[in-house]
């Protein structure tokens, strides 16, 4: 049986901020075997790109801190290494695309001398073999007239061109595992396909596992083969692309899929919207971290965190107090139970909300009465 290309385990990383710690990853474990596709999907501030960096062992302390859990990447303990090891894993066993490549990209220095720096520091050639495998890279991700492009530098590229660049830079070591944080962000559609298209055919000529980050279940779902949910810090679902879209488990996952269109659904229905906004991870609530946007939420849903747990299909995990119950794959947003925001009370506002409030209602009354004496002034006349 093939092992585990990387597995992660209990793995939790906080942030030490003025407000409190955050709990930015808060638990969570998972595993990827070797080519596998892996989606991860989630709200902002669910833990998905600091999932990634806790991987690469980028969570810079004080700040930053991985309290406990572990990495384990081809049988070795990533949290374990020193930088020096990190860094022959990084870029040479384990590559990331980053969200914006203009930023992640060097402006002062050419295209080729980028390329040119990851190869040389992680196999064992010469400048003029480190060239040539730099303009194959090129040649790889179709940029036309590669030996000429070496030359050029970032701010010349459109976007999409950019982050071709970054797929070249990733895959020249032929790393284990690319991780693709949003690597679509900010590219027009035509562009994202053809960047995701380029990706899906390098991953499965070359055999690279991909981890891929992303807010677009569209996406995931043309290449990706798992997927695994993400809110609030934990993983909520996890399964086959086939499992979690059409037979969800989790009230999240059924509520992220219910707010798209789908061209496979012949019912025409209302989308549907998650009411309220995500917790702040520095002060969670009891129990399901889900259950103040929930309709479905009970009493054991206010008290006891549920346990990502088998269910469904073989494969399938949940965390969810009612999955077996609910038969959400059946459920659509008209008839699904609705839930009435909290209204916040003066116990939960803070001294400077309170501060504005009062500021607020001054403001009201100085305009009042400024606008009656005009009306008085204009009465005399």
């Amino acid at each position: 049986m093939t092992e585990p290309l990387l597995e992660v385990d209990d793995l939790r990383t906080y942030f030490t901020t003025e407000e409190g710690i955050v709990r930015a990853v808060d638990g969570i474990s998972f595993s990827m075997m070797p080519g596998q596709r892996l989606g991860v999907v989630g709200e902002s501030g669910s833990g998905k790109s600091v999932t990634a960096l806790s991987v690469m062992g980028l969570i810079e302390p004080p700040a930053g801190q991985i309290v406990t859990g572990r990495v384990m990447f081809k049988g070795r303990n990533l949290l374990e290494l020193d930088e020096d090891e990190l860094q022959s894993v990084r870029g040479g066993q384990i590559a990331m695309i980053f969200q914006d490549p203009m930023t992640a990209l060097n402006p002062v220095y050419t295209i080729g001398d980028q390329l040119m720096e990851t190869i040389l520091l992680h196999q064992d050639v010469n400048r003029s073999e480190a060239r040539e495998i730099a303009i194959q890279a090129i040649e790889d991700v179709h940029i036309p007239n590669a030996k000429a492009q070496m030359l050029d530098y970032p701010h010349q590229y459109s976007g999409g061109m950019r982050q071709r660049i970054m797929i070249a830079m990733g895959l020249s070591c032929n790393p284990d595992l690319l991780i693709a944080d949003e690597p679509t962000t900010a590219l027009d559609v035509t562009t994202q396909a053809q960047i995701m298209d380029l990706m899906l055919e390098l991953a499965e000529e070359r055999g690279t596992a991909v981890m891929l980050i992303t807010h677009d279940l569209g996406v995931v779902a043309g290449f990706c083969n798992d997927l695994q949910v993400m809110y609030a810090g934990g993983i909520v679902e996890s399964g086959t692309i086939d499992d979690i879209y059409y037979n969800p488990q989790h009230p999240y996952t059924w509520g992220l899929l219910e707010s798209m269109t789908r061209l496979d659904d012949e019912q025409q229905h209302r989308l549907y919207s998650i009411p309220g906004s995500p917790p702040s991870v520095i002060d969670l609530p009891r129990g399901c971290r889900f259950r103040p946007r929930c309709g479905f939420a009970t009493e054991i849903c206010g008290q006891v965190l549920p346990a990502l747990r088998p269910v469904g299909n073989p494969g399938q995990m949940a965390a969810c107090h009612h999955a077996e119950e609910l038969n959400l794959k059946e459920l659509k947003a008209d008839a699904a139970p609705t839930v009435e925001p909290a209204a916040a009370t003066d116990s939960d506002l803070t001294d400077v909300d309170l501060d504005l409030q009062e500021a607020d209602v001054e403001g009201i009354e100085a305009q009042r009465s400024a606008m009656d004496q005009v009306e008085g002034e204009e009465g005399s006349l």
